[in-house]
């Protein structure tokens, strides 16, 4: 399988599982400390191909995600579970199988910057996302079950809104997690 855009991964171990699971260009981050340097590579990516981000499902993955996020616009996204990236206690993409990695890939989210979207915060107070005994699991299983990962509250609402998920899919995927658990209407 043949990628056309470039991969933006966090390093070297990460290239070398992408490279397992498809044919693709990547460009390494190195770590957390994204630099200038790396952001004009990714622009000019971004410009002459287009650009995926694939970090690692955990607070240095999310937090160059929102680098990148606000400094190219348009980017696509693709995001692995924490627990189909992580293997003996390590977190990230090199842990993933390429199986994982391709389901990512074909499931990407393009933000749109200029949206303000359909759910409000209150939606997600109602469904119980927002300061509940298991609202932190609730919003890591919407992350999975929307294909568009973990996050806080604020930042759970900034995505679905971002990655234009319709009222009626975040419904749908509210009531999936509530007949898993059986404990909410």
């Amino acid at each position: 399988m043949k990628i056309k855009e470039m991969i933006v991964v966090e390093g070297r171990d990460d290239t070398v599982a992408i490279k397992r699971a498809v044919n693709a260009d990547t460009i390494e981050t190195g770590g957390s400390a994204i630099n200038e340097t790396v952001l004009k590579k990714i622009r000019l990516a971004q410009e002459k191909r287009g650009v995926i981000v694939l970090t690692d499902p955990d607070y240095q993955g999310e937090r160059i995600r929102k680098i990148i996020s606000r400094a190219v616009p348009g980017i696509k996204h693709a995001f692995i579970t924490q627990e189909d990236g992580t293997k003996n206690g390590d977190i990230g993409v090199e842990n993933a199988s390429p199986a994982t990695i391709i389901k990512a890939l074909s499931e990407l989210r393009t933000e749109m910057t200029e949206s303000e979207g359909e759910i409000s915060l209150e939606d997600l107070v109602e469904a119980g996302l927002s300061s509940g005994p298991d609202s932190k699991a609730r919003r890591l299983k919407l992350g999975e079950l929307l294909g568009i990962g973990y996050a806080n509250v604020k930042q759970m609402h900034k995505r679905l809104n971002a990655f234009q998920i319709s009222k009626e899919d975040f419904l749908q995927a509210v009531a999936a997690l509530n007949s898993e658990k059986g404990d909410r209407p």
